[in-house]
């Protein structure tokens, strides 16, 4: 007895799977190609991107820096600031930006480009990278905003109070009358003035700018800080000139 064996329908049955072998082998091979993005280095939609850097680089660095300092605005690369700085806060200007002022809000919900889980990782990546919280643990900070420093006591500026104050802290490196010094520009510039709030007016006497060797509240004079209350009647002959100049501007 003689078996006849059907070799083309042997042949035929193992196709697909040496098929699948082949198109497996190419398919493994594309990723060695050359020139072939990695997959760090391929597309992906800008509200997935979760890595601190690159959203710095995208949505800050513009204002702030490139490594956090010697940017248009105000460092971020400052363990200062970022001492006195909330997380609320750093969230509610990222998210909503600072009204009368340059800053852009960031919020997709409000027509930004980020996710609120981005915002996070700005925060927690600004302060994971710049800041020394353990450096302040010993230092009485002046209150932040306007509103903590009138719930602590300090008062609206007298005109003559706050002369004697800016004269004081002030005048040695910006000059007599604010328009400029040997150590610092003018502060009573009306284009300074129309892109900075009183909080950030208030944020730079106390802060300082680290970047451009502007000392904090501390060190105007070795030894003798500025109190809460010259704090705020700085502010105040500041933005009294902003709006001195809006006055002769006809605005």
């Amino acid at each position: 007895m003689h078996f006849k064996f059907n070799t083309p329908i042997l042949q035929h049955s193992s196709t697909p799977l040496l098929v699948a072998l082949i198109i497996l082998g190419l398919a493994m091979g594309c990723d060695r190609l050359p020139g072939k993005p990695t997959l760090e280095e391929r597309w992906m939609p800008t509200t997935e991107v979760t890595d601190f850097s690159q959203l710095y680089a995208l949505n800050c660095s513009g204002c702030h820096g490139a490594d956090g300092r010697l940017g248009a605005a105000r460092p971020l690369n400052d363990p200062l600031y970022l001492a006195l700085v909330s997380n609320d806060t750093l969230r509610q200007m990222i998210a909503q930006g600072v009204p009368g002022t340059a800053a852009p809000a960031l919020a997709q919900r409000i027509g930004g480009p980020l996710t609120d889980k981005q915002i996070d990782i700005l925060i927690e990546g600004t302060r994971s990278r710049w800041g020394k919280a353990e450096n302040f643990q010993n230092v009485a900070l002046p209150p932040y905003g306007i509103q903590d420093a009138s719930a602590k006591g300090s008062v609206p500026g007298d005109p003559q109070r706050v002369a004697v104050v800016y004269q004081t802290y002030c005048a040695q490196c910006h000059g007599q009358d604010g328009n400029g010094g040997p150590k610092g520009g003018s502060v009573i510039n009306p284009a300074y003035l129309a892109l900075v709030s009183n909080q950030g007016l208030r944020t730079t006497v106390i802060v300082g700018r680290s970047d451009l060797g502007m000392p904090d509240w501390r060190a105007n004079i070795s030894g003798q800080p500025m109190s809460p209350q010259e704090i705020s009647d700085v502010v105040a002959w500041l933005a009294s000139h902003r709006e001195a100049g809006a006055l002769a501007q006809g605005k």
